[in-house]
């Protein structure tokens, strides 16, 4: 079934890293926000590397993003999607970053797995490498489907983001 993103990006001029998920889950779609799903480990997974309380409302989880300079959308604006799986995913039509590249300065890109980070080398690789001058990074998916990566294992992974937040 065609799908097309239903919530616009997270951001603000002071955001300095942009983390790209691939599309957001049928869960995620059904309450119009990202990571909504409570099995997604991605809230859990920023608030321990940052040492903070799990934001809980959505204006909770927008104050967490913007006050720590991060920036959240998915690599896909559009795509044909059975369910939430990634391997579902086809006919993708990938975001257009330049309205976050040209407001913010994003230094970093991260990938949210491993759909998010084909997306992104595939379709938005130039711009992203012109806007950042850095590659994407991928990170483990923070995902359910992701059963392998427990929640430790997947904050010493994803520790990185806050190494390039203290540095900049």
């Amino acid at each position: 079934m065609s799908q097309t993103h239903p919530f616009k990006p997270i951001f603000n001029k002071n955001s300095k890293i942009l983390i790209l998920g691939s599309f957001p889950s049928v869960i995620s779609r059904k309450f119009g926000f990202y990571y909504t799903n409570p099995q997604n480990r991605f809230w859990r997974v920023l608030a321990g590397i940052l040492n903070i309380a799990v934001p809980e409302s959505i204006d909770e989880k927008i104050k967490f993003l913007l006050s720590h300079h991060i920036a959240i959308y998915d690599a896909a604006t559009s795509c044909e999607i059975e369910g939430s799986s990634d391997a579902k995913m086809s006919k993708i039509v990938p975001v257009n970053l330049k309205p976050i590249f040209k407001a913010a300065n994003i230094t970093r890109v991260y990938a949210n797995g491993g759909k998010a980070y084909e997306i992104c080398k595939k379709y938005l690789e130039g711009e992203i490498i012109k806007a950042t001058k850095n590659e994407v990074i991928k990170l483990p998916s923070t995902s359910p489907a992701n059963a392998k990566f427990s929640l430790e294992k997947l904050m010493q992974e994803w520790r990185v983001v806050t190494d390039i937040l203290r540095d900049s």
